[in-house]
């Protein structure tokens, strides 16, 4: 006699099945993509807003050095913010690709000819500029962060580290293109991300989601100015006037 093992009528599920469930669905790895997005989205706006202290009226050196040591100040917290960001954009990155494959293994023939009606540049770009991205992620962390391959890199001093790093054109075109492809990412990106969640419903007018077209100029506009202004010598030598130990 054999013994069945599937739960009694009214006993309820693990949580971590429940869990395991949920991101095994189509849906479950859509609304999962769409909160890590919006988490994303925060990150890069208070990112960018920081980045902008570069236009500080005066000492903008100590500005953006006094910026940099308030992060490291936070801590144990500045580690948790990191590895709640490195794991937002795995999920984010893990979820694209398995529904890529999902998408790609239901229709194993490709369309004989794609029609473009309501789709963006954005949505076209999304697998594409998303890889790029995220190698770009990586070069950013190594050149502005770490300082590897930096002419003149000098820890917390952000300011500098900026200014002649933008010396090189090649790191100005590199970041523009980054901005507007970020940017596109964005436009996309943050219009499903509410609709998957139910905050917006569909439409076929791309170009009246003003939200989103507002969050992917500023975002693309507010990155691109600091490597093109740096290149145009818009920043001038400033030294930091108190080094944190």
């Amino acid at each position: 006699m054999s013994v069945s093992t599937l739960p009694a009528a009214g006993v309820a599920r693990p949580p971590a099945g429940r869990v395991r469930r949920f991101w095994d669905s189509s849906v479950g790895k859509k609304v999962v993509m769409a909160v890590t997005g919006i988490g994303g989205i925060a990150f890069v706006i208070a990112h960018m807003a920081g980045n902008l202290q570069m236009f500080t009226p005066t000492a903008p050196a100590q500005a953006m050095h006094t910026y940099a040591a308030g992060l490291r100040k936070l801590g144990p917290l500045l580690w948790i913010a990191r590895g709640g960001l490195v794991a937002m954009v795995v999920l984010h990155v893990v979820a694209a690709l398995q529904l890529t494959a999902r998408n790609r293994a239901a229709r194993p023939s490709a369309y004989g000819r794609k029609e473009h009606h309501t789709s963006t540049w954005g949505a076209r770009s999304m697998r594409v500029g998303g890889v790029v991205l995220v190698g770009f992620i990586v070069f950013h962390i190594l050149d502005m962060t770490l300082g590897v391959g930096h002419p003149q890199f000098v820890h917390l001093d952000p300011y500098n580290n900026l200014r002649l790093g933008f010396q090189r054109w090649w790191a100005v075109g590199l970041y523009v293109v980054a901005a507007g492809l970020l940017g596109l990412h964005l436009f996309h990106g943050a219009w499903a991300s509410w609709r998957t969640l139910g905050l917006r419903r569909p439409s076929d007018r791309p170009l009246h989601r003003n939200i989103a077209i507002a969050i992917a100029v500023l975002v693309t506009l507010g990155f691109a100015a600091v490597p093109v202004a740096a290149a145009l010598g818009v920043f001038a030598p400033d030294v930091v006037q108190e080094v944190a130990p």
